[in-house]
């Protein structure tokens, strides 16, 4: 019997925010503290709650406790000895967003891992240096806890090739310049909860929109992705809060050959000014937007709900047909609007919505009568990251134990 004593701490570092969770380490981790450090170096707050729901810190951070990633990390482990100074850290599970062709799984991270995973930076610059650094952060505040690293990219890797290829000479292929696919634990955690509830949908056909600031969209069958509308990078698919989303590579061709713009300026542009932020000129928030009155604002939107539409349509045709739609991510479980929006005019396709489950943030919001069903299932990929925690230490302890 596990100590009660003994937990999992989750670390989720996001490009300007850190999610993190404290688990029991039992066979069903149970979450003794949630949270969310947010806007990282730009008016830092932090929030977080106890298993039941209760709030147990809701304030703004110092300069110094939020200016960087580093500074937060060391905010969330300073709260974490406050509140649970009896709690045994036995090891730390990391969301890495890239784990390229190689990890499949969740892994061990020692140095040579760190070497692999640093490498493949360059694949996700807007994350995976910031998840590396929460791996280290911890690694030294707790140097006897394995630390463990779950990856986006993991739950894609069985991609058919018409899947998971570009159309380049084949040598780029096999440097790893492929379909990746992200936003893999949140994919994993719902294919997880569609098995549970609706087993019946989960053996299906199922197209899983992960709606937020990221955000993508997974064709599912029998529960394992089979075509995702993220590609080589995050930048892929649909339009973000600050990303673009689809771009025909003319278009780099232009900014580099007209516009004089180097790799770093693109880079600028593509990740972090662009998306419903720079379609709007206003944010990249959707509630903001929604609320707005202007007309670039309403277009954004528009934007944004006709390449939901198109992805589905595509992705349904991966499948070879619909059995189910789920909603989640932050845009996707909460503005009952978008989801409206995207699910009209779709009988064509199977899909018929009832506007007051719909309007009421419901589990099932499509139509009695609706052949395709729709969920709105909200997301957990702390919950994933710590089962595969426990789950690899538990298997290390009964190997060195035979």
């Amino acid at each position: 019997m596990a100590d009660p004593r003994d937990c999992v701490l989750t670390v989720n570092a996001g490009s300007s925010s850190i999610k993190f969770g404290l688990f029991e380490a039992g066979a069903a981790p149970a979450a003794r503290m949630t949270g969310l450090v947010e806007r990282i170096g730009d008016g830092p707050r932090i929030k977080a709650e106890d298993g039941d729901g209760a709030s147990l810190v809701k304030r703004d951070l110092t300069a110094a406790e939020g200016a960087d990633h580093v500074s937060a990390l060391a905010t969330v482990l300073a709260l974490l000895r406050e509140r649970f100074p009896a709690a045994r850290v036995i090891g730390v599970g990391h969301r890495v967003v890239h784990g390229g062709v190689a990890y499949d799984r969740p892994i061990r991270v020692g140095a040579a891992e760190m070497a692999e995973l640093e490498r493949l930076s360059p694949f996700a610059p807007l994350h995976q240096p910031h998840n590396l650094a929460g791996v280290r952060a911890a690694a030294a505040t707790f140097p006897d806890a394995p630390q463990i690293a779950c990856f986006d990219t993991a739950f894609h890797r069985a991609h058919p090739f018409v899947n998971d290829a570009f159309a380049l000479p084949r040598e780029y292929y096999d440097k790893g310049v492929r379909r990746y696919g992200f936003h893999g634990l949140s994919y994993d955690y719902v294919a997880g909860e569609l098995a549970r509830v609706a087993p019946h949908l989960h053996a299906g056909r199922v197209v899983v929109a992960h709606l937020g600031n990221g955000a993508s969209m997974c064709g599912l069958l029998g529960g394992r992705s089979v075509a995702s509308t993220m590609g080589f990078s995050a930048l892929d698919g649909l339009p973000m809060g600050t990303r673009c989303g689809q771009l025909d590579p003319g278009v780099l061709l232009y900014l580099m050959q007209q516009e004089g713009m180097g790799a770093d300026e693109i880079s600028d542009l593509l990740y972090r000014r662009s998306g419903l932020l720079g379609l709007s000129g206003l944010s990249n928030d959707m509630r903001e937007l929604l609320a707005a009155r202007t007309d670039a604002a309403r277009q954004a939107v528009d934007y944004f709900v006709f390449r939901i539409r198109r992805e589905l349509g595509a992705l349904a045709a991966a499948l070879g047909g619909l059995d189910a739609l789920v909603f989640c991510g932050g845009i996707g479980e909460n503005a009952h609007e978008i989801r409206a929006r995207v699910c009209d005019g779709m009988g064509w396709i199977g899909l018929e919505l009832d506007e007051g489950a719909n309007a009421e943030n419901a589990r099932v919001i499509s139509a009695e009568f609706s052949r395709v069903r729709v969920l709105r299932i909200p997301t957990n990929e702390e919950i994933v990251i710590a089962r595969a925690a426990v789950a690899l230490i538990g298997g290390e302890a009964r190997a060195a134990a035979e």
